[in-house]
Formats: C-alpha cells, sequence, structure tokens
C-alpha cells in the first residue's frame, strides 16, 4: 500500500470512529487558535460521506457549527482579553505573535468581510477572530460572515473528498505519481516549518529585537 492509500486510509477509519462529535470538535479547534488545518480533515469527512459513513446535510452541519464555536472562542479570547492578554498568554494557547500581528493588520484593513474571506486562508483562519474581538465587532455579522464562509469552505471540501473517494480507482492508477508528489510536498513543508523558526529564532535573538522588547 502507497503513500496516499495508506493516508486515505488512516483518515477515513479516524473519521468513522470519531464520527460527528469528532467532527465538530475538530473543526472547533481549528477555528479556535489550535494547529488543526481542515484541509487535512475535511476531505476524509468526504470520503466518509461517500461510503456512508456520514450523510451531507450532518456532516456540513456539524463542521460548520464547530467553525462557528470555535471562532466564538476566538472572539471571546480578543473581545476579554484584549492585546495584554494575547501578550501575555499567547504562546501557552499556540497564538504566534507574528501570524497574529499580519492578522490583525489584515483585519483592519478590509474591516468586517475579512471574517468571511478569512475562511479560506491559511493562518488567519485560526487567528482573524482574536483582531475582531479585540475590535470589538458587531457580533451579529460575525457570526453571520463567519457561518457563510466556514459553510461554503467546509463544503468544499467535503465535495473533494466525496469526488475523489468516487474516482479512487481511477486516483489510485496514478498513485506511484501521487505517492511523490504527496512525499517532496511532506519534506517542502517540513522544511518550511523548521526554516521559518529558525528566522523567528534569528531575529528574536537579534541586538536589535531584544532593546524593541
Amino acid at each position: 500500500m502507497g503513500i496516499t492509500e495508506s493516508i486515505a486510509a488512516f483518515g477515513t477509519q479516524v473519521i468513522h470512529a470519531i464520527g460527528y462529535v469528532g467532527v465538530f470538535l475538530l473543526m472547533t479547534a481549528e477555528s479556535m487558535v489550535l494547529p488543526v488545518p481542515s484541509e487535512a480533515v475535511m476531505p476524509f469527512v468526504g470520503f466518509s460521506v461517500a461510503e456512508g459513513g456520514l450523510t451531507w446535510a450532518g456532516a456540513i452541519l456539524v463542521a460548520t457549527m464547530g467553525s462557528i464555536v470555535g471562532s466564538l472562542v476566538g472572539y471571546a479570547i480578543g473581545r476579554i482579553g484584549g492585546r495584554p492578554f494575547v501578550s501575555r498568554f499567547g504562546r501557552w494557547i499556540l497564538i504566534d505573535a507574528e501570524d497574529l500581528a499580519w492578522t490583525d493588520r489584515f483585519f483592519t484593513r478590509r474591516g468586517s468581510i475579512t471574517i468571511l474571506v478569512a475562511r479560506f486562508i491559511p493562518v488567519v483562519r485560526h487567528l482573524i477572530s482574536i483582531p475582531a474581538g479585540i475590535a470589538r465587532m458587531n457580533l451579529a455579522p460575525f457570526v453571520g460572515f463567519t457561518l457563510v464562509g466556514a459553510g461554503l469552505w467546509n463544503s468544499f471540501l467535503i465535495a473533494v473528498g466525496f469526488v475523489l473517494q468516487k474516482n479512487w480507482d481511477r486516483v489510485l492508477r496514478y498513485s506511484r505519481v501521487i505517492d511523490l508528489v504527496v512525499l517532496a510536498l511532506l519534506v517542502l513543508l517540513v522544511a518550511w516549518y523548521i526554516g521559518r523558526h529558525l528566522v523567528k529564532r534569528r531575529r528574536r535573538s537579534a541586538p536589535g529585537a531584544q532593546r524593541l522588547s
């Protein structure tokens, strides 16, 4: 069994095991500040839908509700704790200060519509609720934009998984090529992650950074 087939089998088994409650919790975590990428979860939900383990309506509903709940937690962190809380405790809840600062600028430039757009942007999606809370954005449009954006994004990823599972025999014909691509992407991802953190560590240890802090 190749890499692609193994990952698909494992992911589908996990989704079957955790069911709707697990999908809800994973998407809640994804929309808070935890590093749970929906791109790595929701396609397997689509696999499960194609195999009859979950329903379309149920999968979209629980995933989107999880996204809303997680976003509200992030919103509360920003609104109640504000910047002092994030500055002091951000590292304990896995908030990267640089990513949050970039997301903050992104929200400031584009306003409320950012909540909708952010659902389709990695990293920003995890953090955008905090600047919205800090800015005390009205809760009704915040929930509305989150509902629409998360619903569309989750539905798209479920559909991708559904189509892949329905055409799995055809996909496996090219499994060797796909395995090489997946392996290359994993290597690049690890290299990017290590390089990114080395650069950040170097910036923090630079004399200028010490003086600014």
